[in-house]
């Protein structure tokens, strides 16, 4: 039996000092966000209001909840539990510390012996921060496993949560119960039968059975905790545009003299993931003197090579309490929608609540995880491996039963200048050591990148004057595991955050710059705007809307072009997630192509189109044209797919100011299963035209359920 309990809130410089004044706190929830609401604090989105809840993070929180009477039999405990408490706290019972921890993702079972009105208390302290850590800067999380960006990064403000942000409540428990339950499974090596085995920790001496039922809602399985049974032709779990994602259900039913008196219940995706050897990587490099070939990172899922297409997901919302279901639900539906099949958890982001890796699980969406490190040189005190190991020990408990789960990641640019970590640092020793006891079928990596791996860029055009056309050819990475091309947002996004007099003409102000439109990221003070680009090529915008279609018309070709040569390059090249899906709040330009909370901006479309299991696709060699130049292109067919494509023919065409101009017909011959065909190269001398400024010449690949276009720009 679950009991919630009705909390209130106060602030204090010390918890030996209590509040001057208490409110209602939502469990889960945040402590900060409470506060402003209660108190009638401005909205932190919109301008710089998020400046007034600084002082925050600098206090001391104090939770309180009256226990009610419950009542309990002479065989059963009352217990205290909590998912999760955001981040260093201390438990009272009527006044008296019961518990104590720091960290934000283990969890809390502690028995209460209350009395009548007893009172339950949780201080939670000041948000740490490392003294050797750049003051105000996210370098102050580097001794901690709270998220690094809520200390500030170049795409979220600083706001830093606090309180009981995951589920909380009172729980009446037998004697006789599961501690824990877990069903281990081995595929035989042709996927035609799985081993499975049932491990129970029961608190006294009862019988366990867990039944197995199948996707199909046939019960398929019986057996007794501790023992192994077979099952034939498992319905394997595939990810999106390999196949389904099938799922069982298992229910394990504690019994006492034939009568149930406890039930766990779960699901579990039978599949096998391995890190294979990128084609053709055993070869780099190619001369001597030799070095460390590159690290292996073809995801391989039941046997098949994934051309892993996806993006970097991070926290849904700033204040993490309000995370429910129903904010992961929309946009997991979008990451299915735009043919991803993988979402790189990042680092310096949360490890994200149940509901979310539910939603993976049932869409077919892998999940690369990394720790909660990023961009900081975790040093191996006693005292944070301490935490580390507890949190852990706690994530991949929580997780491993996930089927979306296929990678685990040390964390976010660590072998970097900015990190100076390496793979002697003790952190890393530590996850690799725990992953390999905790969860050993599953992979590990130390960080993102590794050898042969690359992140970035994060613009249109780099500061050499060289676009992402001519860069992503010349480039030879197994993985891009983080790129980017910034746009300005949706009209609604900035709406949510600023007026639009702060907005337009667009220039660096208090709220520009909050917002992430200047000064976000130290590779370009223009950045995230890039107002300068965009001028390039439109020249001056004349209204706020203007500047946002032709922004986002340089994302949406940017991400089409990146994504489509990261899968030219199969088989040494097997994954492209672009930086970065979401977003937490609203910006006013970033690299997303979701904005906060879940609208999709016109890059979502060209991205949806570029990441296609099959398709038609143009290596195009820059933007920006002219009339009387030589429009050259090369053809490609791309298949990340099990099906072949059968011979077709593929019509090339270019329309400018609404008039066609036919190009060439490529006639190919097909491709087998999940691979590529290159084609010709097709050319056309542009014709001369009079256009006001510019015009859209859009590309034209007509073949049917594989054709494509691309938004082009043609000037006089």
């Amino acid at each position: 039996m679950r009991k919630n309990l009705q909390w209130i809130l106060g602030h204090s410089s010390s918890p030996d000092i209590y509040p001057k004044e208490m409110v209602d706190a939502n469990v889960p929830g945040n402590a900060n966000l409470d506060w402003a609401i209660a108190t009638d604090m401005p909205d932190w989105k919109y301008g710089i209001n998020f400046k007034q809840y600084r002082w925050m993070e600098d206090c001391w929180w104090l939770y309180e909840a009256k226990i009610p009477s419950i009542s309990i039999n002479s065989n059963e405990t009352l217990f205290f539990i909590s998912e999760g408490i955001d981040y260093q706290y201390r438990i009272l019972l009527d006044g008296k510390i019961i518990f104590e921890n720091e960290g934000m993702f283990s969890q809390v079972m502690e028995p209460l012996y209350a009395g009548k009105n007893s009172l339950l208390q949780i201080w939670i302290a000041p948000v740490p921060k490392d003294p050797l850590g750049e003051k105000d800067t996210n370098r102050e999380a580097s001794q901690t496993c709270k998220p690094a960006v809520s200390y500030g990064w170049d795409w979220h403000p600083r706001l830093i949560p606090s309180g009981i942000w995951m589920d909380t409540y009172l729980e009446v428990r037998p004697a006789s119960r599961f501690e824990d339950v877990s069903l281990d499974y081995i595929l035989s090596d042709d996927f035609s039968v799985v081993e499975i085995t049932f491990s129970a920790m029961i608190s006294g001496h009862k019988s366990a059975v867990l039944m197995l039922t199948d996707p199909d809602g046939n019960k398929v399985l019986q057996l007794k905790a501790g023992e192994s049974a077979t099952l034939s032709n498992p319905k394997l779990w595939w990810c999106n545009g390999y196949g389904e994602p099938n799922l069982y259900k298992w229910d394990a039913i504690l019994y006492n003299n034939n009568v149930q008196v406890d039930k766990m219940s779960g699901i579990v995706g039978f599949r096998k993931v391995e890190l294979t050897m990128n084609e053709g990587a055993w070869n780099v490099p190619d001369s001597l003197p030799k070095g460390r070939s590159p690290t292996p990172i073809t995801i391989t899922l039941n046997g098949v090579p994934v051309f892993a297409k996806g993006s970097n997901w991070v926290n849904p919302e700033i204040f993490t309490g309000t995370i429910t279901h129903d904010t992961y639900l929309p946009l997991i539906k979008l990451a299915k929608e735009a043919n991803y099949n993988i979402l790189r958890c990042w680092g310096g982001a949360i490890i994200n609540k149940d509901s979310f890796f539910d939603l993976c699980d049932l869409h077919g969406i892998m999940v690369w995880q990394d720790f909660p490190l990023a961009c900081n040189d975790y040093r191996g005190t006693p005292e944070y491996l301490k935490v580390l190991e507890q949190e852990a020990r706690a994530i991949i408990k929580r997780l491993k039963h996930h089927a979306c789960l296929v990678l685990w990641c040390g964390g976010n640019e660590l072998f970097n200048s900015w990190s100076k970590m390496t793979d002697q640092s003790p952190a890393l020793r530590l996850l690799n050591k725990l992953c390999y006891e905790l969860d050993f079928d599953r992979p590990f990596i130390m960080t993102s990148p590794i050898c042969g791996m690359g992140h970035g860029n994060y613009l249109f055009r780099y500061s050499d004057g060289r676009e992402v056309y001519q860069v992503m050819p010349e480039a030879s990475k197994t993985a891009y595991a983080e790129f980017g091309v910034p746009s300005i947002s949706n009209r609604s996004c900035i709406e949510a955050a600023a007026k639009e007099s702060d907005v337009f003409p667009m220039q660096l102000n208090d709220i520009t710059v909050a917002h992430h439109a200047f000064t976000a990221w130290d590779g370009d003070t223009a950045s995230w705007a890039c107002l300068g680009i965009i001028s390039d090529y439109f020249g001056e915008a004349k209204t706020l809307d203007d500047l946002i279609v032709w922004s986002q018309w340089l994302q949406s070709e940017g991400y089409k072009c990146i994504y489509e040569e990261a899968r030219r390059q199969k088989p040494f090249c097997s994954m492209a997630l672009n930086w970065c899906f979401n977003e937490p709040w609203p910006t006013i330009a970033n690299n997303s192509i979701v904005n906060y909370p879940a609208e999709p901006k016109t890059s979502f479309s060209a991205v949806t189109d570029a990441c296609r299991p099959l398709m038609s696709s143009a290596r195009i060699p820059k933007f920006s044209w002219r009339g009387g130049e030589v429009f050259s292109i090369e053809l490609w067919l791309l298949n990340d797919s099990h099906s072949p494509i059968t011979p077709g023919k593929v019509d090339v065409s270019l329309e400018i100011d609404s008039k066609v101009y036919p190009v060439d017909t490529w006639c190919y011959n097909g491709t087998v299963a999940n691979e590529n065909l290159k084609g010709p190269r097709v050319e056309l001398k542009l014709p001369e035209l009079e256009v006001d400024g510019f015009t859209e010449m859009k590309l034209i690949l007509s073949a049917n359920e594989l054709s494509s276009q691309y938004r082009l720009l043609y000037k006089s």
